[in-house]
């Protein structure tokens, strides 16, 4: 088993999957519940998670995020998770209107990354979505109208293995005590 610190080096944002390689209903539950289980500004929860594994739909919805030459990739993943951003409780909207920030948002990415972390610790590829089709995959889906889509987490076997991570030095984004 990978440590916390050993599965965010290995993990990254995998742009090609396995074509055809589904991944096993227990595997999906298990990456969606890290997830579910993410911390949350006054425990609000703003979310939804649609995860969309269907034979048929799955295309439709991966059709939906690709256009002007991105993510053309999704068409292979396995399964994809729809985060839909729900009603959170009172305390944290009178904290985004006293702090003038949106928790809610930051909500969302803590989720996804609790997803792509998860699954990277079942060995399963992941990428996080924000380039889609909203209006279209809400219909294909039934997520609300008036509901937003914020993000979508790719989900599938990797077909190209590992690569170096590249990040910034850690004194240009780290510093104890003063900026």
């Amino acid at each position: 088993m990978k440590s916390f610190l050993e599965l965010a080096q290995a993990r990254q944002s995998d742009r090609s999957f396995e074509p055809g390689r589904t991944i096993e209903r227990d595997v999906l539950e298990r990456i969606v519940e890290a997830g579910r289980l993410a911390p949350s500004a006054c425990n609000g929860q703003p979310w939804h998670f649609t995860v969309v594994t269907d034979s048929e739909l799955l295309p439709q919805v991966g059709k939906a995020t690709s256009s002007l030459g991105m993510n053309r990739f999704v068409k292979d993943a396995a399964a994809l998770v729809l985060i839909t951003h729900e009603p959170t409780n009172i305390t944290s909207k009178l904290g985004c209107g006293i702090k003038d920030k949106d928790f809610p948002m930051m909500d969302l990415g803590i989720a996804s990354a609790y997803i792509t972390l998860a699954a990277e610790d079942e060995g399963i590829g992941s990428c996080i979505l924000g380039w889609f089709d909203e209006k279209k995959i809400k219909q294909l889906t039934g997520i609300p109208e008036k509901k937003r889509l914020m993000l979508i987490v790719a989900l599938g076997y990797a077909a190209k293995p590992k690569r170096k991570k590249i990040r910034k030095e850690w004194s240009k984004v780290v510093s104890f005590e003063k900026y």
